[in-house]
């Protein structure tokens, strides 16, 4: 099977042309590679980026994966997980992290909720909270989509694992894996193993011409400065001008993501608490949602407060979104859906189920993301789930 196109001028595959993109190719400068998945490779007009497209496959048992090979997979046909070296990356760790804490503060200062809540958990255990995943919204125009913040993480050495299609809502992710050796390091929070990242973008070209219009007013002044993605969501800042109210309204009819994002831009939608990682009774997701529901905090209940993968290794269940005001460009403020947080339990791979308990990794541990799990987690920041009381 096609995995891609290999750079004829440098002899580049399509994952290191994604960190160091080749400066003499041309459009017709790609030969295909085969193997036992897929991949294509795409370049953005105004910059050295590219985007991968991941195609699922199924493994021995015919279960789907959409995280690029799983452990499983890679000890089904023999292959040992794969180790990455240390290596260096065009920005340090120091200012990577910086950059991160950075986007953190911002969102907690403008989410109080999840400031609690993260305080709450942090109390309860009397261990180290972790961080599984951060998640941020793009729309796929103007060069405003998921290659905007991609960039930034891509230069610290994150690699792009897959993709997500949720067709109902006109949307596409992907997912990013960290450094490996940073992923299973000692600390918490921010100076703990750092998180895998979420991107996802709205596919404007399936909205309603009066939505993409909309949309493209204010992308396409800020198509140069969609190369600041990683920045405004440290600043906690727009990148194009102040909405107006008449235009958000309209969007969030259509399109309650678009909305959201027409008013929050790049600033960190999520981050996740990775509860296996922590210390007491609450590392099992169920006990954890029962304790932060009995605190008088409200759980995102579509499709149920616990979303489980097909595989039933993946748990995942979140807060409804904080509400904050926002002046729009009338003059007018209104209050609209901020941010929430997500907790995840990644479960024990089936091979490594007879592993001490010391000895068990995030390597061993189910990986990726799910499209019916995600699908739910995006209703945190639907109008139905905010004014739903808590019970």
């Amino acid at each position: 099977m096609d995995v891609g196109r290999i750079c004829k001028a440098c002899g580049r595959t399509p994952f290191a042309l994604l960190r160091y993109p080749c400066e003499q190719r041309s459009p017709r400068s790609f030969i295909k590679l085969s193997s036992s998945s897929s991949a294509s490779l795409f370049f953005c007009k105004s910059k050295n980026i590219a985007a991968l497209t991941f195609n699922s496959h199924s493994d021995l048992r015919g279960r789907r994966h959409l995280c690029g090979n799983s452990n499983s997979c890679r000890s089904r046909m023999g292959v040992t997980p794969l180790q990455t070296a240390q290596v260096d990356f065009p920005i340090s760790e120091t200012f990577f992290r910086s950059s991160l804490a950075s986007m953190e503060k911002t969102y907690l200062s403008k989410n109080p909720t999840v400031s609690s809540v993260l305080d709450f958990v942090r109390t309860y255990d009397g261990g180290q909270v972790c961080y599984d995943h951060f998640a941020f919204r793009t729309f796929n125009v103007d060069n405003c989509g998921i290659s905007a913040l991609a960039q930034f993480f891509l230069d610290f050495g994150y690699t792009a694992r897959g993709e997500l299609s949720f067709p109902a809502k006109h949307l596409r992710a992907l997912w990013f894996s960290p450094p490996q050796h940073l992923l299973d390091c000692n600390g918490e929070g921010i100076n703990g193993p750092l998180p895998r990242i979420f991107i996802s973008e709205l596919l404007v070209d399936k909205l309603s011409p009066e939505a993409q219009e909309i949309i493209k007013k204010y992308t396409s002044i800020s198509s140069s400065g969609s190369k600041y993605a990683a920045l405004a969501s440290v600043l906690g800042s727009l990148t194009w001008p102040t909405p107006f109210l008449s235009d958000y309204q309209l969007l969030a009819r259509e399109s309650e993501y678009a909305a959201w994002t027409l008013v929050n831009g790049y600033a960190l939608n999520h981050l996740t608490i990775s509860v296996h990682r922590l210390k007491s009774d609450v590392q099992k997701i169920g006990n954890l949602n029962e304790l932060i529901q009995s605190n008088k905090f409200k759980l995102n209940t579509e499709g149920g407060i616990l979303k489980v993968s097909p595989d039933g290794r993946l748990l995942q269940s979140s807060t409804v979104a904080d509400s904050m005001v926002f002046y729009f460009a009338e003059g007018i403020s209104e209050s609209v859906p901020a941010s929430y947080i997500e907790f995840a339990e990644r479960l024990v791979l089936p091979e490594y189920e007879s592993f001490p308990v010391d000895k068990i990794s995030e390597l061993h541990r189910r990986d990726g993301f799910e499209v019916g799990n995600a699908d739910k987690i995006f209703e945190s920041t639907s109008a139905e789930q905010l004014r739903r009381k808590v019970a």
